[in-house]
């Protein structure tokens, strides 16, 4: 029988009170089972925080010595247990090290996602189907008018600017997943990154997801016109908002993100909505638990046939 009160968010975060253990919880607890290394999801100072190898390299770049007390680093399909619940972490697909949290408890299955995407990302291992019997997705986009664009087509895009591009992403995850993309889809790009991207991209580097070519910015390159794109962290890039001589473009699945109307890079690393329907189609759970978003239309579109619990 589904527990429902298998997990909840207390002031805390969201809890399994089964295992005693905190999902991506966002004050420091004793035990934190953390899906993937953003800063929304990985916070500091937990004393015995479960993740995976990459996402405890990314904290300690972001976190040094207040990461976490101690680390169990968890491989894909590794299971541990928690209190009463046996737990495995499984590929989520939405950037290096991050994980999907299967649960069982009782001899029900209970699939935490975190935040993943279905499209194809040569930097992080796949999006892997699994059943349960509760899925508890994350709905960001989960609208029917969402649909993300094609990838390749939105960076592609870049191929036909004959001006030097400011690109603004997330430093972890999208930063190097667009490195990899602008290489393979246009490769006479010249890509400069900036320093705080750099420690994390040696992570990918040495975890055997190579990036191609790119190197460290400099000022004096950005000053010729030669085909550059210098990909920058969201701060910098809102400090350079009358920068001149420069394309601006930001990477982002968020409209609300975009330069202009005209100047866009819609990239996510999110599911849409068709993406969300698939992995409910392939899980199969009897129960839908949504989280981070708004729930109401994938209530409705179940509507008899599928009970959907929205968490927050």
């Amino acid at each position: 029988m589904i527990a429902d009160d298998f997990i909840y968010y207390n002031a805390i975060g969201l809890y399994c009170p089964y295992g005693d253990f905190y999902l991506d919880p966002q004050q420091p607890v004793k035990n934190a089972v953390v899906s993937h290394a953003h800063g929304d999801h990985a916070v500091s100072g937990n004393s015995d925080v479960y993740c995976t190898e990459a996402t405890y390299r990314f904290m300690q770049i972001r976190y040094g010595k207040n990461a976490g007390k101690v680390f169990h680093l968890v491989a894909y399909h590794q299971i541990f247990t928690l209190g009463k619940v046996n737990i495995t972490l499984i590929s989520a697909g939405h950037m290096l090290g991050s994980a999907q949290v299967l649960m069982e408890y009782n001899g029900v299955k209970y699939l935490y996602t975190g935040d993943y995407k279905l499209q194809a990302d040569a930097t992080c291992a796949p999006y892997k189907f699994v059943q349960a019997d509760v899925l508890i997705t994350e709905s960001t986009f989960a609208n029917p008018e969402t649909q993300h664009p094609d990838p390749v087509a939105e960076v592609q895009k870049m191929a036909d600017m004959k001006i030097n591009i400011l690109l603004g992403a997330y430093g972890l995850g999208k930063s190097q997943r667009l490195i990899r993309m602008i290489n393979d889809i246009i490769p006479r790009k010249k890509i400069l990154v900036h320093h705080r991207i750099m420690p994390l991209n040696a992570v990918y580097e040495q975890m055997g997801f190579p990036l191609g070519k790119y190197e460290l910015y400099s000022r004096k390159l950005m000053k010729n016109q030669d085909e550059y794109v210098y990909i920058v962290p969201p701060f910098t890039f809102d400090s350079y908002f009358k920068a001149v001589g420069v394309k601006r473009l930001f990477a982002s699945g968020w409209k609300n993100l975009q330069v202009n109307e005209h100047d866009t890079l819609m990239l996510s690393d999110h599911v849409d909505w068709n993406d969300i329907l698939q992995v409910i189609e392939q899980t199969n759970p009897q129960q839908i638990w949504t989280l981070h978003g708004d729930g109401r239309y994938l209530a409705a579109h179940f509507s008899n046939r599928i009970f959907v619990k929205m968490l927050a």
